[in-house]
Order: structure tokens, then C-alpha cells, then sequence
């Protein structure tokens, strides 16, 4: 690293989405590729692999005490394991100190849950994945409708593809619209989903409920101080 490089440092923790955290890591490794005042590292807090929610596991390139100040965190989400990782402190603890030079505070999913829970949300207006949005509210956010949602220094993203319209924004903001365009084409970003654009106004809150009982149920476990945290402004 040189001197003045900005790091852009990923963070992960077990059970985390892969795609939450993929997807804007390839889009910001483009930006790093197009300008040497940018790198990119995925922090952990040992250098272990660790498990995702999928069969693919991660190997952090870097230790949280090795990357005490970056320029930019990004936090993926997932799902009982990210509520899980609400009770780890060091965790948490790393997300708060980061935060407080970091530049740009991101995250992606349920990832803004772990920022809440860092202190980092409070009084921002902020997003999560659809069916978590509402706690939000546990940790003093108004949660928002929409792809990203950007207050201060603090952006967050909605459910996990959008980590990648996320990160395309960022690429714009930092180097301009030349090179965000490259890096989309580079990946050839152009959504045309088989069953057409979401109508969110249809989402399937009933239909999904079981669901979300569920990951709350496993990702609680134990901390009953999380389930009254999380619910009170349900």
C-alpha cells in the first residue's frame, strides 16, 4: 500500500451472503484496477476461511488490527448468522472504530443491522433486505424504500443484488461516470431477470413470514436482549 491509497475494506464474519459481499467486491476491484489511489481488502477477524451461507467459503486477506482506519467499510448481510453476529463484539467493536475515520460507512442487506447495532445508524435514514427493513427502527433508523439509501457518510443497501448498484454508485462518485460506465460494462451489468421487474407492492410479506420467524428464532437464540431489542418497534 502506498501512502496515499484509499482502502476499501470489506468485512466478513460466518454465515455471511457471498453475493452481498462478492458482487461489490468485483465492482470496486474494478475501480482499484482503473485507479492505484484505490485498494481493496477483505477483512476478517483472523485470516481463517470462513463459511458463507452457500457450500463457497472466504479466506480474509487481511486481519481487522491490520486494517485499524480504512478509507471505506463495506458490511454484508445474510441472514440467522448475521443476527448472530449482532452479539459479536469484536465484530461490532471493529465496525465502530473503523467508522470513525472511515470516509464512506456501506453495507449491503441485513448488513445495516450489524451497523445499527455498532451505534452508526441512529437519526440516518437507512435500508435493508424488504423483509427486515422494520427493525431498522431498533436502532433509531427510519427505514427507507429503496435500491440505496445515502445520509452522510453512511449508505446502505437493500437485499442482496443491490450491493452491486451500490457499488456502481460509489465508482461514479469517486472517479466519475467514465469509469463507473467501464466498470458495468466490464461486467456486463444489465439486468433482465426471466420473470421481468419486481412489483413491490405485491411482496410477500404474508407468504414469507414463517420465514422470517424462523431466522429470528435460530439468529436469537440465546440473546434474549436482541429479541427485545429487535422487536420493540415492530
Amino acid at each position: 500500500m502506498t501512502e496515499k491509497q484509499k482502502t476499501f475494506a470489506f468485512v466478513v464474519y460466518p454465515g455471511l451472503t457471498a453475493l452481498d459481499l462478492v458482487g461489490p467486491l468485483q465492482v470496486l476491484s474494478g475501480l482499484a484496477e482503473a485507479d492505484p489511489a484505490f485498494r481493496v481488502v477483505v477483512v476478517g477477524e483472523t485470516l481463517d476461511p470462513i463459511d458463507t451461507d452457500s457450500p463457497l467459503r472466504i479466506a480474509p486477506s487481511h486481519t481487522f488490527d491490520a486494517v485499524p482506519d480504512p478509507y471505506a467499510i463495506l458490511v454484508p448481510g445474510g441472514a440467522a448468522l448475521t443476527l448472530q453476529a449482532l452479539a459479536n463484539r469484536t465484530l461490532i467493536g471493529y465496525l465502530a472504530r473503523a467508522a470513525e475515520s472511515a470516509e464512506l460507512v456501506t453495507s449491503v442487506c441485513t448488513g445495516s443491522l450489524l451497523l445499527g447495532e455498532a451505534g452508526l445508524l441512529n437519526g440516518r435514514e437507512a435500508t435493508t433486505h424488504w423483509m427486515f427493513r422494520d427493525l431498522l427502527r431498533a436502532f433509531g433508523a427510519t427505514p427507507v424504500a429503496k435500491r440505496w439509501v445515502e445520509d452522510g457518510p453512511v449508505i446502505t443497501a437493500a437485499g442482496v443484488s443491490a450491493g452491486i448498484d451500490l457499488a456502481l454508485h460509489l465508482v461514479e462518485r469517486l472517479a466519475g461516470a467514465e469509469t463507473a460506465r467501464a466498470v458495468q460494462f466490464g461486467i456486463e451489468y444489465d439486468p433482465q431477470p426471466p420473470l421481468g421487474p419486481l412489483d413491490w407492492a405485491n411482496a410477500p410479506h404474508e407468504a414469507m413470514a414463517p420465514l422470517r420467524e424462523h431466522i429470528l428464532r435460530d439468529g436469537l437464540a440465546g440473546h434474549p436482549e436482541l429479541v427485545a431489542k429487535l422487536l420493540a418497534r415492530t
